[in-house]
């Protein structure tokens, strides 16, 4: 069944916050951009590193699909890091939560740059570094689901997407500077510095960023909405059977209604720059930095309209605005073949802008829909657990199949592929109730 949830903002409205509005949009984007930070030099490194240095050299191919294999696993865990932490989210507090995903999040980084190299181990430097990647995906799992829940219970009444896009934030100025150290560093360094041991600067020098997000999240309070439901004895005892049982209905819409947004986001980085840098006439033949380049120039698009998206989301609700963006997805998955395929380089830089600026779009409003569906006693549960399993549905497999797909069938398919999962997205907003007008209880 649908989550219950007070029909009107009235009690939300008379609510004094506790968390004044700079720190709640400091530490909800500052966690983010550095999980997505650490999350993204992953994804990188996943397509022009690990492929040479952590895999049996032999097969350029198949190297870069059993690295973008270790790339997928973050994303099996992430819905069991989604559990975890929510079931804390939910009894023990967004606080407490929020520091011990971002620590386990940051370890499993720092633990990534110091591996020693197949060279050195053998069959070992795979292993350790897909359950690195592991504990990565744990720590996401927890991470975004109490960053919204800290924006959103936080908000002002009438605010929440605009609020909740403050998180979202965190992606493309995680990825933005993700890519930038990378073209640093290659910029600075020769090719056999930065494979031998350029590329570990990133993950190590996270743990700096990590500590900087540890301080601004420990001053933090608990919002007022959990506050209330815990004295008025909502507390559940298992946050994830509770969701299971009582609001299947709304995990699963949640679940599909984010699958376009990841499809389309790990298609436009890791796929696009896995086509866009490899040799003709397996792909586009661009240079590792200037297709970084245009990456970056394009996630520009991507953080300007994510706080756009959750301006409208406020003013016209989170559904229509939905449907309408992911409408948008649907012709720009026809148009995918043309540009990417064109080997120009303004049409795919005119590619690059306007799937990352969809992206910005359907990403925008997620902070504030996805917690809206369920009540306080399970929301960081829920909010987590469909935004992760969904994860594993379309991030997870999207860089692997768009890439099986151009290899076996051509570009076109890949526009199929996208076509279909902005479909089942579309029938899951359809099934959605509006919820922009209902109060977190």
């Amino acid at each position: 069944m649908q989550a219950t949830i007070t029909p009107t903002l009235d009690a939300e409205a008379d609510a004094a916050p506790v968390n004044s509005r700079s720190k709640v949009v400091v530490a909800s984007l500052i966690g983010t951009a550095i999980e997505f930070f650490d999350f993204y030099i992953y994804a990188t490194a996943a397509v022009l590193i690990f492929p040479h240095i952590f895999f049996p050299q032999g097969d350029p191919t198949a190297a870069t699909l059993q690295s973008l294999a270790t790339f997928a696993i973050a994303f099996v865990a992430r819905p069991i890091g989604s559990a975890l932490f929510g079931h804390f989210g939910d009894r023990v507090g967004r606080k407490v939560t929020l520091v011990a995903s971002l620590l386990t999040m940051g370890i499993s980084t720092v633990l990534i740059g110091l591996l020693p190299t197949y060279a050195s181990i053998g069959i070992f430097a795979p292993l350790l570094l897909a359950l690195a990647r592991f504990g990565q995906g744990l720590g996401l799992g927890g991470e975004w689901g109490g960053a919204a829940l800290l924006a959103t219970e936080n908000a002002p009444a009438h605010k929440r997407a605009l609020y909740g896009s403050f998180p979202q934030l965190g992606a493309p100025i995680g990825f933005f500077f993700a890519n930038g150290t990378f073209l640093l560093l290659s910029w600075l360094l020769s090719e056999e510095q930065f494979m031998t041991w350029g590329w570990r600067v990133p993950f190590v020098a996270s743990a700096v960023l990590v500590l900087i997000g540890l301080y601004v999240r420990v001053s933090l309070h608990e919002a007022p909405v959990f506050t209330k439901a815990i004295e008025a004895g909502k507390k559940v005892r298992i946050p994830l059977g509770t969701l299971l049982n009582k609001h299947l209905k709304a995990t699963i819409l949640g679940t599909f209604i984010m699958l376009a947004t990841y499809t389309l986001f790990y298609i436009m980085t890791v796929y696009s720059m896995t086509f866009g840098t490899s040799p003709i006439p397996k792909g586009l033949g661009f240079s590792r930095n200037s297709f970084l380049w245009m990456l970056m120039v394009a996630v520009i698009a991507f953080g300007l309209l994510i706080p756009v998206a959750g301006l409208l989301a406020d003013a016209y609700g989170r559904r229509k605005t939905m449907i309408v963006v992911t409408c948008g997805m649907l012709v720009f998955s026809m148009l995918f073949p043309s540009l990417l395929g064109s080997g120009s380089q303004p049409l795919v830089m005119l590619f690059l802008v306007l799937g990352l600026g969809l992206m910005g779009l359907t990403f925008g409003p997620m902070g504030a829909l996805l917690p809206e569906l369920f009540p306080t006693e399970v929301r960081y549960t829920g909010a987590s657990f469909s935004y992760n399993v969904s994860s594993i549905l379309g991030a997870s497999v999207a860089p692997y199949i768009a890439a099986w797909l151009t290899a076996n069938y051509g570009l076109f398919y890949v526009g199929v592929y996208l076509f279909a999962m902005a479909s089942l997205t579309l029938i899951a907003l359809l099934l959605t109730k509006e919820t922009r007008h209902q109060a977190l209880e």
